[in-house]
């Protein structure tokens, strides 16, 4: 066991992460209590001690200064304890690359970046230069976009043929929700249409829309055609730059619904396999073969689409790296345009957060957390190494809480078939208004306002908007949820 102490809940949330990251298969608690001499001490699980005293921190006001300093002593404390690197230093956040494009549109040249990076959150100079080349293509990716007038539109459906164990998103299996389908969708187009008509009158120019889930593909062809439908009327596509639909599941997918899918326009889809190994998709939930895969993927390919995402999870239970290495021939057989490698990264509310002892990371099926990250390293660069040879450029990067092996989730991509949308959601420089269950709402502001609820007067540009998670209560609390953003959206 760890044991954290900390003389102010400002301290809690970097160190614990911290903490996790170094110690990943051990339980850490935490406690505050401003009553303490010291700043912060973490008690090691041979029972030694480590602390930060008051003289250890600088002596202003400024919090994320005091932060920051525990965060190396914490760090430097743990690197000496376990003999390990996080190649990702202190970092604890989910966007690294936001850094390094503040540092770009600063003037810093890569030389520097990499040298400042590694000295400030001890980055190693590998992750430093990736960073700052993603954020290079970001950059002039998102230079054709109207930050000011421009948005993007995310809308929600929350329904998937199975909930993989893995997942942690607010989605349920149709069969459950089937009878609340029609009523879902009637509030969700709703929405939409207020939507619509906010940004009409505001002179808004819609640049991406991500339908994303869940499984949208889940909808019946008449239900997507009606929702599609509404979309069409609701909005301009004068200055739109790219229009997804996440596919994800070959279960879910018919020759129909791409049809459907053609007919409206839609630009990029994903098709999803995670995986495909046959033992590993029984395992996690997934009610499909590793062949409908394949099959769905064709399928999509000869009816004109030629922007397919596929995404893979390196460390799902039991595989190894041979395993993702068949998995990654197989992938580059079908040559897809962008090629997503997320890290898993277990959490709570997931199915296999829960049953971890059934289910659990190859972490504790291995039994040894040391093989388990030579493992997934083996992955990481096998996944990396196979879309440099499928023409593949790494295009957006980040992080999550939980993440194996403290790695990350890197989207690669054919120059022209770079995913426009999971850019901006990464570096939050436009207004992203969105729709449905459990989806959240960022609206960025000319002018910064003291964060709501804030005890100390903490300024943001960046407002966020949730609608509630609960399918039931989504349906009969609407119009609150379209009241919550008219609080906020192009007053």
């Amino acid at each position: 066991m760890i044991f954290l102490s900390c003389s102010n809940d400002m301290y809690t949330y970097n160190t614990y992460h911290l903490a996790k990251a170094f110690f990943p298969e051990e339980d850490v608690q935490q406690n505050v209590s401003e009553e303490m001499e010291d700043v912060f001490r973490i008690t090691f699980p041979d029972g030694s001690v480590f602390v930060v005293k008051k003289e250890d921190i600088p002596a202003e006001e400024d919090r994320s200064r005091k932060k920051y300093a525990v965060d190396v002593a914490l760090y430097k404390a743990c690197r000496e304890y376990t003999g390990k690197e996080l190649a990702w230093g202190i970092l604890t956040g989910v966007r690294p690359t936001k850094i390094a494009m503040q540092k770009q549109e600063q003037g810093m040249d890569e030389e520097s970046f990499v040298k400042w990076f590694g000295e400030d959150s001890l980055v190693s100079p590998g992750k430093a230069v990736l960073a700052w080349q993603i954020a290079g293509r970001e950059k002039k990716i998102l230079g054709r976009l109207d930050y000011r007038d421009g948005y993007s539109l995310y809308v929600g459906i929350p329904f998937c043929p199975s909930v993989c164990s893995y997942c942690s998103f607010s989605s349920g299996p149709i069969d459950l929700w089937k009878d609340h389908v029609e009523d879902y969708l009637g509030v969700l187009m709703k929405e939409l249409e207020w939507i619509g008509q906010r940004a009409g009158r505001q002179g808004k120019k819609l640049n991406t829309v991500y339908i994303g889930g869940g499984t949208p593909t889940t909808l019946s062809e008449e239900q997507l055609e009606r929702l599609l439908s509404c979309i069409d009327r609701c909005f301009s596509w004068e200055h739109l730059l790219e229009y997804t639909v996440e596919a994800g599941r070959p279960d879910s997918i018919t020759e129909g619904k791409l049809k459907v899918l053609r007919a409206h326009g839609i630009t990029r889809i994903s098709i999803n396999p995670q995986t495909m190994q046959q033992k590993t998709l029984d395992l996690i939930g997934r009610r499909h073969t590793a062949r409908e895969i394949e099959e769905s993927f064709y399928m999509a390919r000869s009816l004109g689409f030629d922007n397919i995402n596929m995404d893979l999870i390196a460390g799902l239970p039991g595989e190894t790296a041979a395993d993702m290495a068949d998995t990654l021939e197989k992938i580059s057989a079908m040559g897809p345009d962008s090629l997503t490698v997320h890290s898993l990264a277990i959490k709570r509310a997931a199915k296999m957060g829960q049953e971890k002892s059934t289910t659990g990371s190859i972490a504790s099926l291995a039994g040894d957390p040391a093989a388990m990250a030579r493992e997934l390293s083996a992955m990481i660069e096998e996944a990396y190494g196979a879309a440099r040879g499928m023409g593949l450029f790494p295009y957006y990067l980040y992080r999550q809480k939980n993440i194996a092996g403290n790695f990350e989730n890197v989207g690669f991509a054919k120059v022209d078939k770079a995913g426009i949308y999971n850019i901006l959601i990464m570096e939050e420089k436009q207004s992203i208004i969105a729709a449905g269950a459990g989806s959240s709402t960022k609206i960025l502001l000319d002018e910064p306002i003291i964060v709501p609820g804030s005890r100390h007067g903490r300024k943001t540009t960046l407002v966020r908007v949730e609608n509630v998670k609960n399918i039931r209560d989504y349906i009969t609390r609407i119009d609150e949820m379209i009241n919550r953003k008219g609080e906020w959206l192009w007053r």
